[in-house]
């Protein structure tokens, strides 16, 4: 019976060796450098992080939470990642520092653990846009009502501007994106479900990234293909729709390395587009021709939406517009993060710099019953230099090449 209640309530275990990270020492110590200092400057002595990219951000490791919390305390001399005892060794081995393991023989042990990490602070840096009210009154009745301290927007500043490692890490992104859209076009065909051609642009990816990145941990790399009606949600899951002749077709191949996603997005066509859905295609690859030619250093997000808007109201068809014209690239998936700070809307003022990578991607939505009905989408991704911009997304788009013969 001793056994029974004694047994702990967190532990630290260093199972096996640390695993190859993402980046180098140095790339993790530089972000948590930064992030030590938003700390002194807002008199934080310690930070909780809560979400799965300001986690893997700062320390390499990325849960997987399966309704269990997880967190990385950062003071001004420790990042020490926690994780529940079912993912045994392996946070710590993902981890570019120490790593607490709770257990759940008691209610609240995620807490306990985080309170030995602390120090009893009474300021505590969190992710108001991350933390639950439940977890919010948790942490304060388990750590002595501290002061906490909303600091997502900060850290979500510091993860806009990459790195050179980022830099490099999401250009391997984009080549593998291209991949699975090679695979793609390939594989469409009348009479080809959306499953099995999106199969094809997920095998030939995985195949990609195991191949040029052997050290990485493999997971949620995936592909959305749609075809005919499908197309009008930029994030419309596969289906198992036939695809037939003179279908619109929409391509999105999305790898995932080490918890970065890229995109590829393409419309195409199966045989010959009628008049108008030409038309509409042509003014849709137009816009996105503009936006990549707006994007440069001291634009604005804003700035750059204004002048994408008045081109698709001078065409007639700034009510067909979707949704915002593009996004930052970084630590990014369809279910965490996200640098809103850093999207082409009209009420984004963010001036871009150099280090800050985002894509240009205008979408068009035309429904049903209405001449050239569909979604129309065209995705590139740029990086800005201090010398000027670079494309990383080379597969070709628009009828010249997407125009697949029935």
């Amino acid at each position: 019976m001793s056994d029974l209640n004694n047994r702990p309530e967190y532990f630290t275990c260093h199972n096996g060796d640390k695993a190859p990270l993402p980046f180098s020492k140095g790339e993790y110590a530089r972000r948590l450098a930064k992030l030590r200092g938003i700390m002194a400057e807002r008199d934080i002595p310690a930070v909780l992080l809560t979400s799965m990219q300001n986690i893997a951000y700062y320390s390499g490791f990325l849960y997987c939470s399966f309704g269990r919390p997880y967190g990385c305390v950062v003071t001004q001399g420790a990042c020490t990642t926690v994780s529940a005892n079912i993912d045994a060794g392996q946070p710590w081995r993902r981890s570019v520092e120490d790593n607490v393991i709770y257990t759940d023989w008691k209610r609240d042990n995620y807490w306990r653990a985080v309170a030995s990490l602390i120090g009893g602070a009474k300021r505590i840096g969190v992710e108001g846009d991350h933390m639950t009210l439940a977890a919010r009154n948790t942490a304060l009745a388990m750590l002595d009502q501290p002061e906490l301290v909303d600091i997502a927007a900060d850290t979500m500043k510091a993860r806009m501007v990459k790195s050179a490692e980022e830099i490099e890490l999401i250009k391997g992104g984009a080549r593998t994106a291209d991949i699975g859209g090679a695979a793609i076009h390939a594989a469409i065909r009348e009479g080809a479900t959306e499953i099995e051609i999106a199969m094809a642009g997920r095998d030939a990816m995985e195949e990609e990234i195991a191949r040029a990145y052997p050290d990485a941990e493999y997971r949620d790399t995936w592909v959305w293909f749609q075809g005919g009606l499908n197309t009008d949600g930029a994030h419309n899951p596969v289906t198992k729709r036939a695809l037939q002749k003179g279908d619109i077709l929409s391509l999105n191949t999305f790898p995932m390395i080490s918890g970065y996603y890229t995109a590829l997005e393409r419309t195409l066509f199966l045989g010959e587009p009628d008049a108008e859905s030409l038309r509409l295609w042509k003014a849709n690859v137009a816009a996105h021709e503009l936006g990549i030619s707006l994007i440069k250093q001291g634009a604005t997000c804003s700035g750059i939406t204004a002048e994408i808007n008045r081109f698709f109201a001078g065409e007639g068809l700034l009510q067909y517009r979707s949704f915002g014209y593009g996004h930052s690239f970084g630590i990014l998936s369809h279910y965490y993060g996200r640098e809103a700070g850093l999207e082409l809307r009209e009420d984004i003022d963010t001036v871009l710099e150099p280090g800050m990578v985002v894509s240009m991607e205008p979408m068009l939505w035309v429904p049903e019953g209405t001449a050239g009905a569909g979604g129309y989408r065209e995705h590139d991704i740029l990086v800005i230099h201090e010398d000027g911009v670079e494309n990383i997304t080379k597969f070709p788009y628009g009828p010249g090449h997407n125009i697949i013969q029935a």
